[in-house]
């Protein structure tokens, strides 16, 4: 397989950032001039793109790993994608969906931890749990305070 071709079905097998495709480009052993074209030509004929990637992966995120917004708006900074595509892609996580899926790994989780003595104890654990999963703070907080009131 050529390195041209090998790059095509790299994108094609599933949606990819710039960046994860231009290091692919360096790995497979292009120039920084040769990286720089094939990226242009794969952006022009609409195999790589920024904002369907995006999209994609805070979908998938989302529905698969049951990711918060923070989460996912921080992972995809960290793949440089632009704040126009982290708008957009913020746009695949439907409210309502978003506040079930809350409601659900936290009261999963609050009866997971339901042993604990300590309410103290039992909320700085909820809380830990769902802010590393991605969700905003104030959110966090309100649903603990449903999760744990019938303790």
């Amino acid at each position: 397989m050529n390195p041209g071709s090998e790059i095509l079905h790299y994108c094609k097998y599933q949606e990819r950032c710039h960046m994860e495709v231009r290091n692919k480009l360096y790995e497979l052993g292009f120039t920084s001039v040769e990286v720089e074209r094939q990226l242009t030509g794969l952006i022009e004929t609409g195999v790589l793109n920024e904002e369907r990637f995006a999209r994609a992966f805070a979908g998938g995120k989302f529905r698969m790993k049951q990711w918060g917004r923070e989460k996912i708006k921080q992972q995809l900074k960290l793949r440089k994608i632009s704040d126009y595509c982290i708008k957009k892609a913020m746009l695949e996580i439907p409210p309502d969906d978003y506040d079930k899926t809350l409601n659900k790994i936290a009261f999963k989780k609050a009866e997971e931890i339901k042993k604990d003595r300590s309410m103290l104890s039992k909320k700085s654990k909820l809380y830990r749990y769902l802010v590393q999963k991605g969700y905003e703070r104030d959110l966090v907080m309100d649903v603990i305070k449903i999760c744990l009131e019938t303790d």
